[in-house]
């Protein structure tokens, strides 16, 4: 059977005490377990699928096994598994690569079929946001991350737990994309005049759109507080396609 599917996945935020953590989680799982590796060339995940992520040399954060196990089964069976560092899980280091993923940097121009997509988690990309941008370039310092590092893990995670509910607060966040006004749709509109892409697909902003960017399109993921959503691309049939439950 020829393998003409690709799914894309983004912000679950595994681990945020927002509505039913666990349930989000056995979701994700379920989401991961109906992927028939048969028709499967790959899966991407665009960032965020963990609300708080770090490793140190010798240890990783415990739980999330039925998650793990699932992209591990996928891979066995000859599924690909690439994943983008969003801003929440942006201390990732190789212990995903051990396990046999492959990690990809924003943005990432790749061809699927006869489609190319340019791919990302999405966050400061564009114009402005020069805030975020700074503290983004501080966390991903070697020095900041060798000073955390020194950190008990037990403190460590407790510090990294609080600053994501703060951030996040106890409900899921409802941001309404603002089309062309958006840093990411002027972005995605300059990166048309070096290179012609026929979908942008993102998350971070946890909001599902679809618009129009030029001849191309701009495809976002919500996040899984509001409601579980992931992306299909048909090779064969030159479909992208949206599913929600």
């Amino acid at each position: 059977m020829e393998k003409n599917l690709t799914y894309f996945a983004s912000d679950v935020h595994l681990g945020l005490p927002v509505g039913d953590p666990a349930a989000r989680e056995a979701c994700f799982v379920e989401f991961l377990r109906s992927i028939d590796p048969a028709q499967t060339e790959a899966l991407y995940l665009l960032g965020d699928i963990w609300d708080f992520w770090y490793e140190y040399r010798d240890v990783v954060p415990r739980g999330y096994v039925r998650v793990l196990g699932s992209l591990v089964n996928l891979m066995d069976q000859g599924v690909k598994v690439y994943f983008f560092q969003g801003n929440h899980d942006v201390w990732t280091y190789s212990y995903f690569e051990e396990l046999g993923m492959k990690p990809l940097k924003q943005p990432c121009e790749v061809r699927i079929g006869t489609k190319t997509f340019c791919l990302g988690h999405g966050d400061g990309l564009g114009p402005g946001n020069y805030w975020y941008k700074f503290v983004k370039w501080v966390f991903t310092r070697s020095l900041s991350q060798t000073l955390f590092s020194a950190l008990h893990p037990w403190l460590a995670f407790r510090m990294g737990e609080g600053w994501s509910r703060k951030s996040r607060g106890e409900k899921p966040i409802a941001y309404h994309f603002k089309g062309p006004e958006e840093p990411l749709y002027r972005y995605c509109k300059e990166y048309l005049k070096h290179s012609p892409v026929n979908f942008f697909i993102f998350g971070h902003y946890h909001s599902r759109v679809d618009l129009p960017v030029g001849e191309a399109r701009l495809m976002m993921l919500g996040d899984w507080m509001t409601a579980p959503n992931w992306m299909v691309f048909d090779a064969k049939e030159g479909t992208l396609t949206a599913y929600s439950k």
